[in-house]
């Protein structure tokens, strides 16, 4: 090589760094610009509207509608609990989740009472709502997600760890062994057409509670579910990220063995979705710092639905949010004021943009499940049927 094609190749050399450089600054102002873009700083309590009467309402297809039920969320709004489930049971839609919450029905050794959930199972059959029972057993959704009896864990689970059997085995077979036992007294019950396994089953709920459940110790537990009743299907749920700060954040702390959703196609007939577009960050002075996602632009989405539809795998929101989800545990419900995170047009909103999927992903929605009916009743009661009549105008017009 002389001399001038050893400048060449300098300079061809020096122009591929910078061109690098400039492709790399670019991808990094990109992803800066995609984040800027899902930030909004925005005041928390908003005017109440009737923009949720406009809002279209896309068809339902073969989907199922349904709620999900916390008896724990209705206390902390100072609701009746079964007062709340009555109410909200006449109400015509199709499917209902349960949970069977362990340390509510085992609160000491050897005591085993299912009086409250036979009450709710009870009802919802009455009713003609088929059932989604979430036995648990360490997980069941609502806050705070984690309900083992205090004498089955004598230490608590330590923080940033993966709980595996082999460390936990006292738990484990505890766990197994009532779930077993919760199938075993429902089985029998023919309203009752999944159970689910865990909630969120491997990914780790917040700060409270950092540590994370191992998919073999799921996998555990799947399978004593399934042999104390084989004819039932396994739901198993995750969180869809619909923001780029959560899905990274996600990606970071499951990256060992997946999230919930990849564990839930391992392992189950059922993958529920977890849906919530707005939620709040922090909060001051009447505003607050939200994440507003746009779930259009995210591959994982469409990867769950070309999932389902190339192998007919059953797929369902099981969380569609309908509730606000602000920066405190119990969302806020202010007199003559909606909360931004969720306002009653996005009960019909969110619900509308997750049956356009159907027709995008080639795969037809198993059922939606709208999050937060019990702040209905908490709003109707206050004077605000917005939000319960936003449901009543889904049911109506899917």
């Amino acid at each position: 090589m002389d001399d001038a094609e050893r400048a060449a190749a300098r300079g061809t050399a020096r122009a591929l760094r910078r061109a690098a450089l400039t492709a790399s600054a670019a991808a990094a102002a990109g992803a800066l610009a995609e984040v800027a873009g899902q930030i909004r700083v925005a005041r928390a309590a908003r005017p109440l509207t009737d923009r949720w009467q406009q809002v279209p309402v896309e068809p339902r297809g073969r989907a199922r509608l349904g709620i999900s039920f916390r008896p724990l969320q209705a206390e902390a709004l100072g609701l009746d609990p079964m007062a709340t489930l009555t109410a909200l049971l006449g109400y015509p839609f199709q499917l209902i989740r349960l949970g069977a919450y362990w340390d509510r029905i085992e609160d000491s050794p050897g005591r085993f009472d299912t009086g409250e959930l036979d009450r709710q199972v009870d009802a919802a059959e009455q009713a003609g709502k088929q059932i989604i029972l979430c036995v648990g057993p360490v997980k069941t959704f609502g806050y705070p997600e984690f309900f083992v009896p205090g004498h089955h864990l004598p230490e608590p689970l330590r923080e940033g760890t993966l709980v595996e059997p082999a460390a936990h085995p006292s738990l484990l077979d505890a766990g197994t062994a009532f779930a077993a036992r919760i199938v075993e007294r429902y089985r029998g019950r023919e309203a009752i057409v999944a159970w689910q396994v865990e909630h969120d089953a491997v990914d780790p709920l917040g700060m409270e509670h950092s540590w994370r459940l191992a998919a073999t110790f799921v996998r555990q537990e799947v399978a004593a579910v399934r042999a104390a009743d084989p004819t039932r299907p396994v739901m198993m749920n995750g969180f869809l990220p619909t923001s780029a700060p959560v899905r990274m954040q996600q990606w970071w702390r499951t990256r060992d063995q997946g999230d919930s959703l990849a564990v839930a196609q391992q392992l189950a007939d059922i993958v529920g979705v977890d849906f919530y577009p707005r939620h709040a960050l922090v909060a001051g002075a009447g505003w607050s710092v939200y994440l507003a996602g746009r779930i259009t632009a995210l591959g994982r989405r469409r990867e769950l639905l070309h999932w389902a539809a190339a192998g007919g795998q059953r797929l369902m929101i099981v969380e569609g949010q309908a509730e606000p989800w602000e920066a405190v545990t119990t969302p806020p419900s202010p007199r003559d004021r909606a909360m931004y995170s969720c306002l009653p047009e996005h009960v019909i909103g969110n619900y509308s943009q997750c049956m356009r999927w159907n027709a995008r992903g080639g795969a037809a929605l198993d059922a939606y499940l709208f999050w937060g009916a019990e702040y209905w009743i908490l709003r109707q009661q206050q004077g605000d049927p917005r939000y319960l009549r936003a449901f009543a105008r889904v049911l109506e017009r899917a």
